[in-house]
């Protein structure tokens, strides 16, 4: 986990852009996934960029927290 959250080596920025990427299509459509709501497209947009914006701090911060060798 330590190597997926801070490695700087291509095949793992890679693997963080498309968990990335598959995190926020999720929460572009969660109101279609759950069925429950229906959020306005500038909403969504909103939600999106908010996730997104959130995401690599936070990834970043797990992966300090981490002990060496996990």
């Amino acid at each position: 986990m330590t190597r997926f959250l801070t490695g700087n080596e291509w095949n793992w920025r890679l693997l963080r852009t498309i968990a990335q990427g598959v995190l926020g299509v999720f929460v572009a459509n969660i109101d279609m996934i759950v069925g429950a709501a229906v959020l306005d497209p500038a909403m969504r947009a909103l939600v999106v960029a908010f996730v997104m914006a959130v995401l690599s701090p936070i990834m970043a911060e797990i992966g300090s927290h981490l002990p060496e060798g996990e």
